[in-house]
């Protein structure tokens, strides 16, 4: 089985009245992409696109840059962050309809939504870090900016609507006929939501609705429903009984920072015999190029290092192989343009075209 390549992509390079409000005027993640300090001997930081593009995804022509880009490289579709907060706030939405509107964009893709209310941290960690980059002013505020509300049948008809002209795409991604949609956060209640869509897209024409959580340890997701592995930090986190993570776990216990350092070949390894033990076909596999989370959370952030792009070349290929041999149709890379994550398959200033080379080989090795 041919194995595709799902790269997920941040729109958060956009001005919008919210990021304007909260953050000051004219705000992107690029904001705090460009303050980032390195905190450590050897810390790359800040990152530089290539040639100091920072791009703004309100323009046709640069989200038509990425897409070009991600097909020449071998990405199959881009898994694009869906902020549908309620029905009066679907944010950072420029992106996707740029490409909803240019047809000749040929790229699959397909929506990821992370339904959560939006955080002053811009994280589910409990204690509510910071992302002090993001404070213009270190000014104290409430800690939920956007709540997140589900609602009911009627709010629920309501985003279907706004999506389907997306699943209508022939570029969307569809498995089996069916349109997949991403959800991050699992519930009872969202599961009731996904009945109902399942029944609206059969009425539109569609098979129903390909559903796949994010897979959390302790969460019970049913087995008829998919989930997958999006976290790299996560899967370092499963195995909190070295003398490293156990370091870390009290620091955060008794309220001092601490920035997180993992080596980038034991989370991959991790990350890999979690994927031989998942052969259940409804599990898929996550992967990621690199991670450094400082950008956002300085001094409590999170850092995996010794990443070389041989070496994601090399884990890709494994998870890809293994992927294939499983019969599954794809696997998640985090991520095509975490900036402020660190985790991007774009040109840098450093690598250049490096990483995205070494996807391509590792697909063409396969494939």
């Amino acid at each position: 089985m041919k194995t595709k390549i799902f790269a997920m992509y941040l729109p958060q390079y956009h001005s919008i009245p919210e990021n304007d409000e909260f953050w000051g005027k004219g705000f992107t993640d690029w904001v705090s992409v460009k303050k980032s300090k390195s905190l450590f001997q050897g810390h790359n930081q800040p990152k530089i696109p290539l040639n100091e593009f920072y791009y703004d995804l309100s323009k046709e022509d640069h989200v038509k840059w990425q897409v070009e880009l991600a097909q020449k490289y071998g990405v199959d579709a881009l898994g694009i962050y869906h902020y549908w907060f309620n029905n009066d706030k679907n944010l950072l939405t420029k992106p996707a309809e740029i490409l909803l509107k240019n047809r000749n964009l040929k790229t699959g893709f397909f929506f990821a939504w992370d339904n959560a209310n939006w955080k002053r941290s811009w994280s589910n960690v409990e204690g509510n870090d910071w992302a002090p980059n993001a404070e213009s002013s270190q000014k104290k505020g409430p800690s939920i900016l956007i709540p997140y509300v589900l609602g009911n049948q009627a709010d629920w008809k309501k985003h279907f609507l706004n999506v389907l002209p997306f699943f209508n795409d022939e570029r969307y991604e569809k498995i089996n006929g069916k349109p997949l949609f991403v959800i991050f956060n699992y519930s009872k209640d969202i599961e009731k939501m996904c009945t109902y869509w399942d029944s609206l897209a059969k009425e539109y024409s569609f098979g129903g609705i390909y559903f796949v959580f994010r897979y959390i340890d302790k969460l019970h997701i049913p087995n008829y429903l998919s989930t997958f592995d999006y976290q790299p930090i996560e899967s370092a986190w499963r195995y909190k009984f070295d003398a490293k993570s156990i370091y870390y776990y009290i620091r955060k216990k008794i309220g001092l920072s601490s920035l997180k350092r993992y080596d980038y070949d034991i989370v991959w390894n991790r990350l890999l015999r979690i994927a031989q033990r998942k052969k259940q076909p409804n599990k898929y596999h996550g992967g990621f190029v690199t991670y450094d989370d400082t950008p956002r959370r300085g001094m409590n952030g999170s850092v995996i290092t010794g990443a070389t792009p041989l070496k994601f070349e090399r884990y890709l290929s494994a998870l890809l192989s293994l992927s294939a041999q499983q019969e599954k149709e794809f696997v998640f890379i985090t991520a095509w343009n975490e900036w402020g994550e660190g985790a991007y398959l774009e040109p840098d200033s450093i690598n250049k075209y490096d990483y995205l080379e070494a996807l391509k080989r590792a697909k063409e090795k396969l494939f």
